[in-house]
């Protein structure tokens, strides 16, 4: 499953920025793959933090492997001993059990994200512990597939915009003249600008 745009959105986001739909034109259409649950997607993101994407795939497919399908209550019944022993730290783990324990008590209401504003949803999944804003932004665009996700705590996106328009850095302000030219695309701006910081198109 990958994050789905159209042609149109594409065209529409060229129109707004000759530089960046010099790089579209190059770089094509992205393929970024997309979580489809939302509670899996939190457990994903939380053990994906300051670690490689290669060990939080390894460390996904032993809980997968150990769990069967992620859930609130496969995680309760495991317990943050077993979770540890996935590879996870200790302090993860507790993250781990705490988002649990409040979707089984139904004291965080996952579902109410769905209808959620952005703004809204990135507070709420905020307050969980372990998910900062930076997570529930890429929460929102790598699940719920939100259209105009463009994060400031992004370095990767932030040195895609140093290359691409030959920055030094990018401060708030900069960043929110972006944020607002791209708008509300903002997401689509991101996957590509994750491309030019991975190397997609020559400096």
């Amino acid at each position: 499953m990958y994050f789905e745009y159209d042609n149109a959105t594409v065209e529409a986001l060229k129109a707004k920025d000759i530089t960046l739909a010099a790089a579209i034109d190059k770089i094509g259409h992205i393929e970024r793959e997309v979580d489809s649950d939302l509670f899996s997607s939190v457990v994903h993101h939380i053990i994906g933090q300051q670690i490689s994407s290669k060990a939080q795939a390894t460390i996904w497919k032993r809980m997968q492997a150990a769990l069967g399908e992620v859930t609130a209550t496969s995680i309760l019944e495991a317990g943050s001993e077993k979770i540890q022993s996935f590879g996870i730290t200790f302090r993860k783990a507790e993250y781990l059990s705490d988002f649990a324990k409040k979707v089984d008590s139904k004291e965080f209401d996952l579902d109410a994200i769905y209808e959620m504003s952005d703004e809204e949803a990135i507070q709420a999944l905020a307050s969980l512990k372990g998910v900062g804003v930076w997570t529930a932004e890429m929460i929102l665009l790598f699940c719920l597939q939100r259209q105009d996700i463009f994060s400031f705590g992004d370095l990767a996106i932030k040195r895609g915009l140093c290359i691409l328009y030959q920055h030094e850095e990018i401060d708030r302000s900069l960043f929110e003249e972006y944020r607002k030219r791209f708008q509300p695309y903002g997401s689509i701006a991101s996957l590509y600008l994750w491309a030019v910081a991975g190397g997609a198109i020559a400096n």
